[in-house]
This record gives structure tokens, sequence and C-alpha cells, in this order.
């Protein structure tokens, strides 16, 4: 890629861009609020916004080359496997198509979002035609060219490994403790020095049954979360999220029912020894990860922690330096949640969030008041670029929060 061009392969002008963005700052500033210029003193120069900034590998998973059908069992560890075929990228900007509109619900029953086909209805053979195939070895320069001015990352667990060495994984799941696998990640951090890239986060859905019920797999779980954890400590990772899906209690989180002591009131009872073995999982990994330097997360990812309030008990309760949560914009169980929630976390997050637009949420997933709550909550760590589904394919999804990530940052406030 060359690089002497003010505009290149992405379509974005930088300098155009942060000279809009920097007018409009200058402007603002003749009546923002001393809390409001203590964040704008944060980015000064673009540097410090594009330091600000992490590309991420979730969106960009359709372009990953995948392991060969039989290796392995399924699941979403996977490289995201064949979307529905569809006949080209890019399309209009999210909310001005199919993701921003509402069916009206019938009776009570709440309005439905129309949703996006996965990546767009782009085939992940098309993706590859446009975009190339590339692995994780390739991603740190895959996000240099992309991203420009971009070197911190957030990848993802599911795409780690030669996916022609099986000698490296355990059924999908990389082992990042095997020879092999120890190698691979040797290759991994010096491709990162070559390119001048930093792995901020890792996206780990290795890990599972952290909430039990049954206490051998919980400690099974445990014990890959501390695998992961050592042999990822090459990479300079700072923070790793921990739950999967399936890693705290069902993805579907139990409610209160009215039950004993027989007086009528609601009461949880299914959620407390959720919650207990949890917080015992929270505290082993924070201890584990805290004599490598790496903070272990816990992020909005269903669950238990598809509610803010259940990641702050835990995080309370284990109370250690090296527990945090990483929130991600759109992983909530009602609108009034995308706003909230963070602002709820925001004061526990210190490495890395995920920036995400996601059509479930239509016009109200508004990505730039959210890196703004996030800031005005003190948090200091990078905004990861994680489309999830909408009128964009992943690699054009991505572009658009890098630019929508930089309008906020460019023009930081206090959110409400």
């Amino acid at each position: 890629m060359n690089n002497t061009t003010d505009q290149d392969k992405t379509g974005i002008d930088r300098r155009d861009f942060f000279r809009a963005a920097g007018a409009g700052l200058t402007a603002a500033g003749l009546v923002l609020s001393p809390a409001e210029r203590a964040l704008a003193g944060q980015f000064k120069t673009d540097k410090d916004r594009l330091a600000r900034i992490a590309a991420c590998s979730w969106p960009i998973r359709y372009i990953f080359k995948n392991r060969p059908p039989g290796a392995g069992g399924g699941g979403r560890g996977g490289a995201g496997g064949n979307a529905a075929p569809g006949a080209g990228g890019a399309v209009a900007a999210p909310g001005a198509g199919a993701g921003a509109g509402a069916a009206a619900g019938r009776g009570n029953e709440p309005a439905v979002v129309q949703r996006s086909p996965p990546n767009a209805g782009v085939s992940t053979q098309q993706m590859k035609e446009k975009y190339g195939e590339i692995t994780m070895l390739d991603f740190p320069q895959f996000s240099k060219d992309t991203f420009p001015g971009v070197t911190h990352m957030d990848i993802f667990s599911g795409l780690f490994g030669d996916v022609t060495d099986d000698s490296m994984f355990v059924g999908r799941q990389f082992d990042p403790m095997s020879p092999s696998g120890r190698k691979w990640l040797d290759q991994l951090a010096k491709k990162m020095v070559d390119t001048g890239t930093k792995c901020q986060h890792i996206s780990n859905n290795a890990p599972t049954n952290l909430a039990g019920p049954n206490e051998d797999e919980r400690k099974a779980g445990v014990a890959i979360a501390k695998r992961w954890l050592e042999g990822c400590a090459v990479l300079g990772v700072k923070s790793m999220r921990m739950n999967s899906v399936q890693a705290l209690g069902p993805g579907v989180r139990p409610n209160a029912i009215p039950r004993a002591p027989g007086d009528g009131y609601p009461r949880n009872l299914d959620i407390v020894p959720m919650l207990q073995a949890a917080i015992e999982s929270y505290k082993e990994m924070a201890d584990f990860g805290g004599n490598l330097g790496i903070k272990v997360t816990i992020e909005n990812h269903w669950g238990l922690a598809a509610d803010p309030q259940n990641i702050r008990i835990i995080l309370d309760e284990v109370n250690h330096p090296y527990c945090k949560a990483s929130p991600d914009f759109c992983n909530w169980e009602h609108e009034y949640m995308l706003f909230h929630g963070l602002k709820t976390l925001a004061p526990y997050s210190e490495t890395n969030v995920h920036a995400k637009y996601w059509d479930r949420w239509g016009d109200k997933n508004d990505v730039q008041r959210s890196v703004r709550i996030m800031l005005a909550g003190g948090f200091k760590g990078t905004f990861a670029l994680e489309y999830e589904e909408g009128p964009l394919n992943g690699v054009e999804g991505a572009k658009y929060l890098y630019k929508e990530v930089l309008a906020a940052l460019s023009t930081p406030a206090v959110a409400i």
C-alpha cells in the first residue's frame, strides 16, 4: 500500500477528514464546559485519536482461511463459514437501509427490527475475491492498510493458528500451549513487530462453563483460560475477554419467579450459584493473569453478563486490579441498556470496548453517542471496530465504524 497519498484504497481522505473534524472542535471550544475541555484535551493530535482505535478481526472473519472440513468439531470458533450469497459489497450507510426500519408488532408485542442477512448477503467466496484471503498472520498488515494510522488490534480466538496444521488444535480450538501453537504465536509476535502493530485485546471464546454448574467442568474452563493467558503473553496483550456465549450460564439468563419462602414475591434462586461460580472463576483467572500483566475481562456477551448489574457484582466481589469489564455497544437485552448499560460499566473498563454497529437495534444504535459515554465515564482504552450485522459487509462496515469513532474522538462531549 502506498501511504504517501492522502486518499488511499479505503476511500478515506485523512487530510480532509481531520481538517473538518479539527475545525469543528476548535469552534466548539468556545462553549466547552470544563468537563468537555478535559475530554478534548486527550485528543490534541491525529495520533492521539488513532491510538484509541483498534482493528477488530471479528467482522473481517469472512476472508480468513478456513480449516478443512472434518478438522475438529463445529461451533462459532470457526472463521465464519459461508454467508448467504449476495450481489455486492458496500451499500448505503447504516441507518439508511434495511437495518433502519421496524415492523409494527401485534397487540402488545414490541416492533421487530428488520435485520439484514449475514454479511449483507455477501458470500465468503465473493469476499475473498474482492479483498483477498488472509490468515491471522496477515491481519496486522491488513489492519494497517485498511484503517490508516491504526496500530492496535482486537483479535478473535477462533481465528488463531495455522489451519493446515492439526497439531496446534484440540477439536476446533487452538491450543496456545502446544509446541506448534507456541511457535505460531512467536510468528504472530514477530509480524506485529515488523508491522509496528500491537495486540490490545483478545476476544476469547475458548473457556466455557465458568459459572458451573458442574465443578469439574468449571475448573477445566479456568484451566483453558490459564493456557491462553500463558501462551499469549508473548503477544504483549493488555487484556483478554474470557466469557463466550456458553461461559456464564445459559445464553438466556434465569429470571426471578414467585417462589419460596412462600410469600409470593419474586425471587431468583437459580442465579445465585451461577454468580458464586463465576466469581470464583474470575478470582482464579485474575490472579493468574495478574502475574503475567494481562487483565481478564467480562463482556456483556449473554448469559449472566447480559445484565450489566451482574457484571458489576462479579467485578466488585472479585475486587482485583486485573479483573475488569470490556463492554460491547450492542449485546443487550433491550434498548434502554444501549446507553445506560455502558454508563454502568464505563468506570470498570480500562483496556478495550467493542464499538459495534448491529441493525438489531435499528436507528437507536448511536455509535458516536456510545463512544462519548465511555469517554465521559473515564475510559482510556481502545475502541475496537466490531461491525456485527447491517447493510454493509464486514470489511466495509468496519471502515464505516472507523469514521464514526474518529468523528466522536474529534468532537468529544459529555454524553447523556
